[in-house]
Formats: structure tokens, C-alpha cells, sequence
């Protein structure tokens, strides 16, 4: 049989299904690793059990899913998708370089290649089921839960496509075959940004009215909520007004947050910036990957500690990260009023600061971190010096050290991954709000203004941030608001999407990726900065991913590439 590259636009063969792509020859065998489509389809068990398994995605490249299937998005992996922004840079590559230098093709997309297949995939998938859950045995309650939650996972794929390539592929409810490959040209029309938004927007409106405020006992955490869909359509309609999307406005996006917030479900945790991630046992997370030990994923502790640990090193703090935490008293370190001593640099800072950085001087497991020449443990002149520091940090968010970091295999790594938390949602009404009315503005429906939102995050216990005065200009107030979403989620796959749609990434982006090098002459440290890593680059095509070459020779040059590629 003639084998031919498969668009993945119409991929769908999934670990719970096995869908055919050629007649049977002459082995009429059915294989016994899969189950087939007429199960899934008949069996209410076997088809919800496929539903609950489109919350994460097929492996597609090396290195992703260490243990267990990805989800959306990155997450915990080796290389997270920090390092392909100003926030970190991955010690040992990972195919994050290409990216941070600028080198990004249709025919090597580095870490990144994975977003449309592995998106496409899902969605043909979400489809498939969608068109087969009127014939399942079920009551009509169950049925309008799942299919809500598919149209959620749904949104959630084309949320990726949207923000990494701009208007994309919009597939309906049909569920493609190999037939229409070379039949349906609407297989291969890219919508517009506007039309691509509206569609996603329209489809977490519904998922929204059919899923349950809270999951009860027989539905896990890590299943959609009514909360899950409005927060996602929040994060949405603020991309949709802001400059690189410019398809909605800021009044929708504020409306939008404070859908989520009139929930009256979720509120800023106040045991602490750095538990925040250990657990979801708090009133903040709204909805988010689980691991379990029986599917763990990236051993974190290893993967990113300190050398002399017998860490990895991994995902590295940059300079351009440090040096925008502000003082404890809410002023740039810039500001010759701040307090900033630049020999004694990490003291007084932002308390965010502490817990997402591992610096020279700070504490680890009962330990003191050395990254200065010579002879600090955390250098080069220390142990496993292949995984030393490039930038002299190493990563603390999300790190427990309750977990073993040496053979950690099977007893780590089981921090949850938080898709959405209501920091964020607060962060999204500010900015939108702020945009739209000034931040002393409380728009209609709200109880809040711009700013108290905002402070409302700075007041976080063991944060504790000066509140933000008012009468502020709205220019004034933008600057804060980006400061805080700079700090308040670092690490969590924001940075590199909200500087692309601010448009200030040709900015941010050609700055170089800048480290320390702490040097002791006694009792006395000097800091001066270094290149950690070379040839960063950042050109106007790059506010888009290209569409993988492949995917366009497959649909036979008739699927538009992104201008530039």
C-alpha cells in the first residue's frame, strides 16, 4: 500500500479509539492494543472514559510527556515555555534556542512544533464524539456534561492555535476523513483572527451554560468547570482587545473577568505565594493538570536544582527577570529613591521574588546556594559542572523539597500544573478595566475598580506589596499591571504571549539573555552581568508561529503560511 503524509488536521487515531486509514488487505486481524470506534460509541462507560482522556494529548516529540501524556499547553517539561521567552533559558537547549536566537522555520519550529498537530488531533477528536453522543444510553443530564466539557477541551485547542498562529482552520462539528483531503477546500481556509476569536468565544459561551460550578464527588478536579470555561473565555477577549489581536474590545474583556469573578467561588489564597503551587487545596486554582504517582511527570526537583545538589540545572532564571522585581516598597530598582544597593542586590525585593528564584546567598534544603567564583558549590568550580548555572539562578517556583531531588523516580513530581487561577482573572479585569475606564473607574456590575483588583493580588499574605495609590494616569497604571503580570506568573506560560500581544516583543525579545557573574574576594561579592546565552533574536515575523512545512505540503500549498516564512 502507498503510504502519503496525513494532514493532521485530519488525525485522529487516539490511545482509547482506533480509526482505519486504509481497506483491510488480507490480515483481517483486530488489533487488541486499541478499542475499536463501535465500543467507544455504544458503551457509555468506555465513551465518557474517552471524553475524560481528551484533557490531555498525544506525545509527539521527544522529550514531551516524561511519564504521562502532555496536556494543554507545555507545562512541566524538561524545557517549560519560559525558556523560549526573556523570563528563563534551558541549560542544556532542548530545542529552545533556535527559538530564543530568532532561527524559527516551517521546518524546524523547535519545542514549539508540536502546538497544531497535537491541537488538530485533539480536535478531530472532541468531533468524533460530539457526533456520536446522541446514540449512547445515557440520561440527558450526563449527556449535556460531556458534551459541555468537549466543547471546553475544544476551545481550549483552538485557544492554543489562535494565540501561537493567529486565524486558524475551523473544523465545525464534522469529522474529516482521508476523502476529504483532496474534496473539501474549506479543509484548508484559514478564517480570519476576527472570525477565529468570535468562533471560540460563541463555543466557551455554551460550554459555560452546560458545566457545573463545582465538580461533585463523581467527577475529579481535573475536569471542566463553569469557572474553567469563563476563565479561559476571559483570557481570550483580553487577547481580542489588546493591540496584536485588535478584534474585540476592552469593555468585553472587563465583562468577560468579572463573569468569573461574580462566581463568587474563587479568591486570592493567603497561605502563601510558594504553597500556591504545591497543591490544589486552595481557594485560587480554578482549574488544572493533576499527576498522581501512578502517572508522574518531569521529576522537577532534579531537573532544575543547583549542580551541587545533583540537579540538572534546567530552566534558568534570566537577568532581564531579576532585574525588573522591584523593591519591597513598590519602586524600580532604577529609582534612585528605591533603596537598591547594587552590592548587596537580591535584599528588599518584591517577596515574589524569594520564591521563584534560587540566587547566590538564598537558602536551599537546609543549605546556602554558592553560584560566585571561585570555589562556590553551585558553579562551575563545584561538582556536575556540566549542569551548572548559565545565568548564576536556578528555578525555586513550583519546587517542593519535601520530594527527593536525587533518584527522585516514582517519589516526585506530583505539583499540579494550574491552567487558570484567579490572580489571573483579577489581573485581566484590571488591565481591561484600566483600558477601558482609568483605574479608579468601578464599571457597572463590579465592585471593584482596576486598581483595587489589582491590589487585591498585591495584598496577597506573605506578599504584602504596597497597594497601588489612587489617581494614577491610565498609561501610569498600564506599567504596573504589566509589572505584575511579569511577577505575579512568571513561569506560567503567560510572558511569552502577552508581549507579543502588547506588540512590545521586538523590545523585550532582542535584549540579550543576560546572567551574572558573582565573583568573592574575601567576604566581598562584585556582580557584573554576562551573556548567557548568545544571538537572541526577535524579528516582526516572529509575533506568529510558522505553520509546520509539512502541514502545508500536505494540504498541497493550498493552507496560507504565516507572512515571513
Amino acid at each position: 500500500m502507498k503510504t502519503r503524509y496525513i494532514p493532521h488536521i485530519l488525525c485522529g487515531a487516539a490511545m482509547a479509539i482506533s480509526f482505519a486509514s486504509c481497506k483491510k488487505d488480507f490480515l483481517e486481524i483486530e488489533p487488541t492494543d486499541k478499542i475499536a470506534e463501535t465500543v467507544v460509541l455504544t458503551d457509555s462507560v468506555v465513551f465518557e472514559a474517552f471524553v475524560v482522556n481528551r484533557y490531555i494529548g498525544a506525545r509527539l516529540q521527544d522529550k514531551e510527556g516524561d511519564g504521562t501524556d502532555p496536556g494543554f499547553g507545555r507545562a512541566f517539561e524538561y524545557s517549560m515555555w519560559s525558556s523560549i521567552t526573556d523570563e528563563s533559558i534551558y541549560n542544556n537547549d532542548d530545542n529552545t534556542w533556535t527559538i530564543q536566537r530568532g532561527l524559527l522555520a516551517p521546518e524546524n519550529l523547535g519545542m514549539a512544533g508540536t502546538i497544531w498537530p497535537r491541537s488538530y488531533r485533539s480536535i478531530r477528536e472532541c468531533n468524533f464524539a460530539l457526533n456520536g453522543i446522541d446514540g449512547l444510553t445515557m440520561s440527558a443530564e450526563r449527556k449535556n456534561r460531556l458534551r459541555a466539557e468537549l466543547r471546553f477541551i475544544r476551545a481550549f485547542r483552538y485557544q492554543d492555535l489562535i494565540r501561537n498562529y493567529g486565524g486558524v482552520v475551523l473544523m465545525g462539528d464534522k469529522v474529516y476523513s482521508l476523502a476529504d483531503n483532496l474534496q473539501d477546500e474549506a479543509l484548508f481556509k484559514r478564517a480570519t483572527l476576527k472570525e477565529s476569536m468570535d468562533y471560540v468565544l460563541a463555543e466557551l459561551d455554551a460550554a459555560a451554560a452546560g458545566l457545573p460550578v463545582d465538580n461533585g464527588g463523581s467527577y475529579p478536579l481535573g475536569r471542566a468547570t463553569r469557572g474553567a470555561a469563563l476563565a479561559l473565555k476571559s483570557r481570550l477577549q483580553l487577547y481580542a482587545a489588546s493591540p496584536l489581536y485588535a478584534t474585540g474590545t476592552w469593555e468585553a474583556a472587563a465583562t468577560a473577568a468579572q463573569a468569573v469573578m461574580s462566581l463568587n467561588k474563587y479568591s486570592i489564597a493567603q497561605d502563601g505565594y510558594a504553597k500556591l503551587f504545591q497543591s490544589t487545596s486552595n481557594t485560587e486554582v480554578i482549574f488544572a493538570r493533576l499527576y498522581t504517582r501512578n502517572a508522574g511527570h518531569v521529576h522537577l526537583e532534579i531537573a532544575n536544582g543547583p549542580n551541587s545538589y545533583g540537579g540538572w540545572g534546567g530552566n534558568l532564571p534570566l537577568q532581564n527577570l531579576v532585574d525588573d522585581y522591584r523593591m519591597n516598597n513598590g519602586k524600580t530598582i532604577t529609582d534612585g529613591t528605591s533603596g537598591f544597593d547594587p552590592a548587596n542586590p537580591y535584599l528588599n525585593r518584591d517577596p515574589r521574588f524569594y520564591a521563584t528564584v534560587s540566587y547566590n546567598g538564598s537558602t536551599y534544603r537546609g543549605a546556602t546556594i554558592e553560584t560566585f567564583i571561585p570555589g562556590g558549590k553551585d558553579s562551575k568550580d563545584g561538582p556536575d559542572n556540566w549542569n551548572t548555572s548559565k545565568t548564576g539562578y536556578y528555578l525555586k517556583k513550583f519546587m517542593n523539597d519535601a520530594y527527593p531531588l536525587q533518584n527522585p523516580w516514582g517519589n516526585a513530581g506530583f505539583q499540579p500544573w494550574n491552567y487558570f487561577r484567579y490572580a489571573e482573572v483579577l489581573l485581566n479585569f484590571a488591565e481591561a478595566a484600566n483600558e477601558a475606564y482609568g483605574p479608579d473607574v468601578v464599571p457597572a456590575g463590579s465592585t471593584l475598580s482596576a486598581r483595587l483588583a489589582l491590589n487585591l493580588v498585591r495584598a496577597r499574605a506573605g506578599v504584602n506589596m504596597p497597594a497601588v495609590a489612587a489617581g494614577l494616569s491610565k498609561d501610569a497604571f498600564r506599567e504596573i499591571v504589566w509589572y505584575e503580570r511579569r511577577v505575579e506568573l512568571a513561569f506560567e506560560e503567560h510572558r511569552f504571549y502577552d508581549v507579543r500581544r502588547w506588540k512590545i516583543a521586538d523590545v523585550t525579545e532582542n535584549r540579550p539573555a543576560n546572567g551574572v557573574t558573582i565573583t568573592k574576594t574575601g567576604n566581598t561579592f562584585t556582580y557584573a552581568t554576562k551573556v548567557a546565552l548568545d544571538g537572541r533574536r526577535f524579528e516582526a515575523k516572529h509575533y506568529w508561529l510558522p505553520i509546520p512545512r509539512a502541514e502545508i505540503q500536505a494540504s498541497g500549498n493550498r493552507l496560507q503560511q504565516n507572512t515571513g516564512y
